[in-house]
């Protein structure tokens, strides 16, 4: 292959560059913001730079032993595996080069709700819920549950809670390239509690995950647009848990979206939350938008599900998990809901991936 192949990776390779000269710049450490902006896309971009690097390295020795072959046939017996060598690097370059989804170095809010199943299902938005808590855990992000509704056998109504990566994570590991594939709605076959003769119910919860838009600049809000109605919190059962008017309900005219948190005490806190799981919402409504429209840019299949359709099973009695996207299927349901998600979610990014790759090749 020669350079021409890979015209792609040069203006990235330009990027790379200028992001790195911006970065010794005093100036810019002063802006907390701007600075892990330049940081998040710098490792974005370095393993691109590291394949193109890694290729042209194994390109020119490739070219070199053929051109000294023809004077010197020792030269010869070296050309296969220089081939070799080449096509790998130029493989994992390609690799490197195929359109990744913008949002994956981005945090994530992620909220869970329960469905049809009654208090079963509850408590099963609570574990659904805990699972994610446990795998941010064992990855190292920060949690900050940002609003939720206690059902009264200690579960959840719903739930939203914010993860967050520590420091910047290398590409494809941040919470959003992790969990982007944990949205639809998780079915669960188990012995409620509160079923006296020991059958077996089926309920389902359903998850719904955002990338965290963190500079408000990004989904500008009219202050003209908003409804602000601010409310006494209330807990299982309706009971009040404060006795000031701190909960906020944030109405988004133009599109209709209501938003509304009171899980801390503080009216701002909660109208900040409130505002930002708003710009999540509508900044994933536009990115929706955008790719429906793009018809030709297909979506991957396991992105594409109808979010009313079940995504996985976790069948209690058989400790079976099953994602019925990548037909993944262990029995270490026990492992899974205690937050050892990643094997789960693998599946998902592997099937992402070779989508992506096969429609790289169509074009």
């Amino acid at each position: 292959m020669s350079t021409s192949d890979f015209g792609s990776a040069l203006p990235l390779l330009a990027e790379h560059a200028e992001i790195e000269q911006r970065l010794g710049d005093p100036a810019v450490h002063g802006d907390p913001t701007a600075l892990r902006r330049l940081n998040t896309r710098y490792a974005a971009l370095t393993p691109t730079v590291g394949a193109y690097r890694a290729w042209e390295r194994a390109a020119g020795d490739l070219a070199t032993a053929r051109e000294l072959a023809v004077d010197d046939p020792s030269f010869a017996e070296e050309v296969p595996s220089l081939e070799q060598a080449e096509a790998a690097a130029a493989e994992v370059l390609r690799r490197q080069l195929v359109p990744r989804d913008p949002d994956d170095d981005r945090d994530v809010i992620l909220e869970v709700k329960a469905g049809e199943g009654g208090e079963e299902s509850a408590l099963f938005a609570g574990d659904l819920l805990r699972m994610y808590l446990r795998y941010a855990e064992r990855r190292g992000w920060r949690t900050e549950l940002l609003d939720a509704t206690p059902s009264d056998l200690g579960g959840y109504k719903d739930a939203r809670v914010s993860v967050q990566a520590t420091g910047t994570p290398v590409p494809g590991e941040a919470p959003w390239a992790r969990l982007k594939y944990e949205g639809g709605v998780h079915r669960v076959q188990r012995v409620p509690v509160t079923e006296s003769q020991g059958r077996i119910h089926t309920s389902a919860a359903g998850v719904l995950v955002m990338p965290d838009v963190e500079d408000p600049a990004e989904v500008a809000l009219d202050g003209n647009d908003l409804k602000i109605d601010v409310f006494r919190s209330s807990g299982p059962g309706g009971q009040s848990v404060n006795t000031t008017d701190s909960a906020v309900r944030i109405t988004h005219l133009p599109s209709g979206l209501v938003v509304s948190c009171q899980n801390e005490k503080s009216q701002l806190q909660n109208k900040e939350s409130a505002l930002r799981v708003l710009r999540a919402r509508l900044h994933q409504i536009a990115v929706d938008e955008a790719e429906a429209a793009a018809s030709e840019q297909r979506r991957s299949q396991v992105r594409t599900v109808d979010r009313s359709e079940r995504i996985r099973t976790y069948n209690f009695p058989e400790n079976r998990i099953v994602d019925h996207r990548t037909g993944f299927k262990a029995y270490n349901l026990d492992q899974v809901v205690d937050g050892d998600l990643d094997p789960v979610v693998q599946s998902a990014v592997d099937a992402d991936e070779a989508e992506r790759l096969a429609r790289a090749g169509d074009r």
